[in-house]
């Protein structure tokens, strides 16, 4: 007899789906922390969750038009560096590394992302990117 995995998060944290983003991407849970927002965003991502990125973007950012773009697979994210953005913190930083593939050719988002506590929920606000 063969146990199955629970499935990996995709937002690499090495916990499974169901105990880690999942909550918050079914509403039933809020991120606690900046860097949880984020992981969750990135998972959004990966699963074409415009819903979610809409939800939990700042309303005076969120672009009109965001869209899925089509034959993109998001391959992993590592976090780099988080400032502030705590339990308790009304604003935080997370940089990260999204790595993709387009098309046959990878690509790699380096980001800078702002975030910012409204009504006890983190929501993105915006990012600075990185070249290189």
């Amino acid at each position: 007899m063969t146990t199955r995995t629970p499935e990996a998060c995709p937002c690499g944290s090495g916990r499974a789906f169901a105990a880690c983003c999942a909550p918050y991407l079914g509403h039933t849970k809020n991120p606690p922390t900046a860097e949880a927002l984020m992981r969750s965003r990135y998972t959004a991502y990966t699963l074409g969750r415009l819903d979610y990125l809409r939800a939990t973007w700042h309303p005076t950012t969120c672009p009109a038009d965001l869209q899925v773009v089509p034959g993109l697979r998001w391959l992993g994210l590592q976090i780099k560096r988080v400032t502030a953005g705590g339990e308790r913190d009304a604003s935080g930083i997370v940089e990260f590394v999204a790595r993709s593939k387009l098309g046959g050719r990878a690509e790699r988002l380096h980001e800078t992302s702002t975030f910012e506590r409204i009504d006890g929920h983190w929501v993105y606000c915006r990012g600075e990117m990185h070249s290189g």
